[in-house]
């Protein structure tokens, strides 16, 4: 039976349009609704992958309590301390894959922290985490720990780390080993979509929803990024991927990314100060930071300090030339 307004003649052609549904607006409305329902899906499934991460991937260490922040660490060895800060994005698991805690626990105490957010560290948010505030952080676990002075070692993004703490809290530092670092503020046309997640509400939806998602499909080209010229270890596959795609951690690695140029132009000054054993090291073919315009102008800069780059590796030179840290830390140490 056909509704007799819709072909009344006396019904005002007006009225007639209002009351059929509008084709634009109902497609809008589904597609809103079909979004909505993605994104939920997204959300619950990501939940599901950081929870099973961790349950494949419990806590290696022990734990510190420092300013109210929950520090995860792990210790081996015996001898003078050396501590090693993993780069941007990474976890303790980078360094004990590599080799480079066993081998280099033969001789010394080694002690390597989860950085705030990452692994099972936490990292509030009541504060900004600028290699700074991360220096005095750990500076306090150190002390807590009964850890110094050591060898600090910071790998790339953690090279701003170790060089705060080593101007902030000297009688903690004894030496250091600045690995494939970022210490000169230069355009970086990345910055800006990797710093997206670390954006308040909007960085929030799209770290649970599609960003983790979009971390698994250019995971393979980004290991080849950072890894490159070098082919990436057979051991580093012992590096548990799913932990550094989890919400919590990509906001870190974001805030980081965003911080990265200017904690760079503002701790540049402090480089020619320092008067301590400086070992840097980079890959040659680094792909993610450029060794001459970051590695050899800090060694330039800071009097007395060596400087390898290794040739035929990239970013990661301790999982691709292990035994060249090694080195590096050996110089220092002595």
């Amino acid at each position: 039976m056909t509704s007799r307004r819709s072909h009344d003649p006396f019904v005002p052609a007006a009225a007639r349009r209002r009351s059929r549904p509008r084709p634009r607006a109902r497609a809008r409305a589904l597609a809103l609704v079909g979004t909505a329902a993605a994104l939920t899906a997204a959300a619950v499934l990501n939940h599901r992958n950081a929870r099973r991460a961790e349950r494949d991937n419990p806590p290696l260490g022990a734990f510190v309590q420092v300013d109210g922040v929950r520090l995860h660490y792990l210790e081996r060895g015996t001898g003078s301390p050396l501590v090693l800060l993993h780069g941007n994005g990474s976890m303790i698991q980078d360094f004990l894959s590599s080799g480079l805690v066993n081998e280099a626990a033969r001789r010394h105490r080694v002690i390597v922290f989860d950085r705030p957010g990452y692994g099972y560290s936490e990292r509030p948010r009541d504060r900004l985490w600028t290699p700074d505030a991360q220096a005095d952080l750990l500076a306090a676990a150190l002390r807590r720990l009964g850890a110094g002075p050591a060898v600090v070692l910071g790998h790339s993004w953690s090279g701003a780390v170790a060089l705060a703490m080593a101007h902030r809290h000297p009688d903690l530092v004894r030496a250091l080993v600045l690995e494939a670092g970022y210490y000169y503020p230069s355009p970086r046309v990345d910055v800006v979509a990797l710093s997206m997640p670390a954006v308040p509400v909007v960085g929030d939806a799209m770290r649970h929803t599609v960003a983790p998602l979009m971390g698994r499909l250019i995971w393979p080209g980004l290991m080849r990024k950072i890894f490159g010229p070098a082919a990436m270890p057979r051991k580093f596959r012992a590096f548990p991927r799913a932990m550094a795609l989890r919400p919590s951690q990509l906001r870190a690695s974001a805030e980081e990314t965003a911080f990265m140029v200017p904690c760079a132009a503002r701790a540049q000054g402090r480089y020619g100060a320092l008067r301590l054993p400086v070992a840097i090291i980079a890959g040659a073919g680094d792909r993610i930071v450029a060794p001459d315009d970051q590695s050899a102008r800090l060694h330039r800069e800071i009097a007395g300090s060596s400087f390898v780059c290794v040739p035929d590796t990239g970013h990661m030179v301790h999982q691709t030339a292990t035994q060249a840290v090694l080195d590096a830390i050996a110089r220092v140490a002595s």
